[in-house]
């Protein structure tokens, strides 16, 4: 039986720069930041009201993986074209004007939903990403 979800994996072109966004503009916490044995970083970040939740900074170099798939997912990334997931903030246009001095960008303003308030807003990669403020009802 599955109990929860403890990793998820954004494939980033430079994690240093992802580094920067995740930590630094975003605010989320280093978990785990390790040089493993064959050179490879293991680069994992996460949310602080979410300990349980490690986020993988995977670079699309991945020794993981096959070369040509590299290529094409480090396009696609590039690109803008692959969506990376959904981040809650209690208050969402505040969220993107702190984030959009911080040099966040953002494919628009916050966009009042039926689901709540939302913006996307993009990595350094590429990845994108919904900033929602979640309705309550």
């Amino acid at each position: 039986m599955i109990s929860k979800l403890s990793h998820a994996t954004i494939y980033v072109l430079d994690q240093e720069s992802a580094y920067d966004f995740y930590v630094n503009k975003l605010g989320l916490e280093v978990r785990t930041d390790a040089k493993m044995d064959n050179g490879f970083r293991w680069l994992t970040v996460g949310p602080k009201e979410q300990p349980e939740l490690e986020i993988v900074l995977m670079p699309t170099d991945s020794p993981m993986a096959d070369k040509e798939d590299m290529a094409a997912l480090r396009q696609l990334v590039g690109k803008g074209a692959i969506g990376a997931g959904v981040f809650n903030t209690p208050d969402c246009r505040k969220t993107y004007e702190e984030l959009k001095a911080k040099g966040v960008k953002f494919r628009g303003e916050p966009e009042d939903q039926f689901y709540g308030t939302e913006c996307i807003m993009e990595d350094d990669s590429g990845n994108w990403f919904s900033l929602t403020q979640p309705k309550h009802h």
